[in-house]
């Protein structure tokens, strides 16, 4: 099961966590410092965060130019006139209370932490969620409209890379790649991706098989994407788990900043521990991150691999009775190492692109144990509270 939350550098998420690798001070563009401060999750704010932000903030391998781009693009939820007063100074240079980030703590503690995992695109959302299940893009940045893939209204548009990490000309945001999914058809394995529906609570532009035209008009598409997300709690426990299963959030439950929620833990816990207490525990692994820096401070320079990344470092866990306990994984992985995961446990083909140069997440198991019991996880708010969907009257996230 791959869990994929919102928007959080590993920094950022991950402040102080014992063994890790992780800051206490940014580095300025005028070679100063600053402490890195505590915010909370529901925080009224949302940074800028897309290829132009990353170059601004890479600066080169630097990781100093955050000073001079989180504050004039920061961007707010809530009534016109209230916002400039509900974004932080110097918000980029962040880190979640750790009151809230308890449970992450607490399943890394026990599990696996990866400290040195990487983003395989170094924009934002939308082409984070394409390199989710196709391991590669075109484009980079978000489309004009919602929801994001065919679904667009006509006149959708979303930018081309070109070589260089040059804006190119538009396309419609629906593609005929290959996908993780038409590899598990074509071996005859079922799969589930659960996402808000179409016209949800904004977690439907993180609906990553909506952008693959054989998905979205086929019959995977009644079958295999499942509406609401809530749904994969129930179908745990009324016996039903797919080999390969995706989760995304709705924005209320997705780490994002600017939601003014803290509900996000809760809702990972609440999936983690309904797998944990299934039947599905002893053969099952949960691999959870977050899908882009979100503007937040990180100070290890990303490996620059290909024009699309590798992007700022974000967390990662693997939580499994195979998985080592208590272990932090120093190796270099990024996103599509979820990919080449899947395809090297189910004997699947390799995409091609950047599922083929990625890491395995060998070093985060050891299969020859014996598998470990599990033990529930505290959450905030019970599971019974993500069951609904639950109305929202935000505005939707642009980036």
């Amino acid at each position: 099961m791959v869990i994929v939350q919102e928007n959080r550098s590993f920094d950022n998420l991950f402040y102080g966590f014992p063994g890790a690798n992780t800051a206490t001070v940014a580095q300025l563009s005028n070679g100063s410092t600053l402490a890195l401060q505590p915010l909370p999750f529901e925080s009224g704010y949302d940074l800028g965060h897309g290829m132009q932000d990353f170059l601004t903030d890479w600066n080169s391998g630097k990781m100093n130019g955050f000073d001079i781009d989180g504050g004039p693009n920061a961007e707010c939820y809530g009534p016109i006139g209230s916002c400039p007063a509900s974004i932080p100074v110097n918000a980029e240079f962040s880190y979640v209370e750790h009151s809230e980030t308890a449970p992450y703590f607490a399943m890394a503690s026990n599990y696996v932490l990866a400290d040195n995992f990487f983003t395989s695109q170094i924009d934002s959302s939308y082409d984070a969620h394409l390199f989710l299940v196709a391991a590669k893009s075109h484009i980079v940045n978000n489309p004009t409209n919602f929801p994001w893939g065919c679904d667009a209204p006509s006149g959708t548009t979303v930018s081309t890379m070109l070589p260089n990490r040059i804006v190119g000309p538009g396309i419609f945001p629906c593609y005929d790649d290959a996908t993780l999914g038409d590899e598990l058809d074509a071996k005859g394995l079922d799969w589930r991706f659960y996402a808000p529906a179409i016209g949800g609570d904004l977690g439907e532009i993180w609906s990553s098989y909506d952008s693959y035209s054989k998905i979205r008009y086929g019959s995977d598409w009644t079958s295999k994407v499942v509406s609401p997300e809530t749904q994969v709690l129930t179908d745990v426990e009324r016996g039903y788990l797919a080999p390969v299963t995706w989760v995304v959030p709705d924005l209320a439950n997705s780490d994002h900043p600017g939601n003014g929620s803290a509900t996000g833990p809760s809702w990972v816990t609440s999936i983690v521990n309904t797998i944990g207490q299934s039947p599905f525990w002893n053969s099952t692994a949960i691999i959870i991150y977050w899908d882009d820096w979100g503007g937040f401070y990180d100070h290890v320079p990303p490996p620059q691999l290909d024009t699309w990344g590798l992007g700022v470092r974000v967390p990662m866990m693997v939580i499994s009775p195979y998985a080592k306990r208590g272990y932090i994984s120093h190796v270099q992985y990024e996103s599509t190492s979820v990919a080449k995961f899947i395809e090297s446990i189910f004997g699947l083909p390799t995409l091609g692109v950047a599922d083929a140069r990625a890491n395995n997440l060998d070093d985060c198991f050891d299969f020859t144990q014996q598998p470990s019991p599990f033990t529930p996880f505290y959450q905030k708010f019970p599971t019974e509270h993500f069951i609904y969907e639950k109305p929202s009257n935000r505005p939707p996230d642009t980036d």
